[in-house]
């Protein structure tokens, strides 16, 4: 079974995950996604596959968030979709893909839906 994590080391959640994974024996894919994010496409797939919506997969907390104005609920997913390539920062993570699914595994536990 493949597994690959959209990691962040300063994120404790995304840690926590990669613990997880790891207790299962399984050295998961580790993917920096703010040096190196998922292309726009891979991302809606991401995203569609979690059963999230775009602003659902957005992370809010943190200044730049509010700098551009994305607590703005008229923005269109394509704004949105535009911020988060534009600073691979605002994708929430950790984002988890194995052969059964795909979660934002925020809390941790739900990574174990797709273990």
């Amino acid at each position: 079974m493949g597994i690959t994590i959209y990691h962040n080391t300063a994120c404790g959640t995304s840690r926590n995950t990669l613990e997880l994974i790891r207790a299962t024996g399984v050295e998961p894919q580790i993917v920096d996604y703010v040096k190196n994010p998922p292309t726009r496409e891979a991302l809606q797939q991401m995203i569609a596959a979690a059963g999230l919506t775009v602003r659902g997969a957005m992370r809010d907390k943190g200044d730049l968030y509010n700098e551009l104005g994305l607590s703005d609920m008229s923005l269109p997913d394509e704004a949105l979709l535009d911020a988060m390539m534009a600073h691979p920062i605002l994708i929430n993570r950790p984002f988890v893909v194995t052969d059964k699914g795909v979660r934002l595994c925020r809390p941790v536990d739900l990574v174990k839906e797709i273990l």
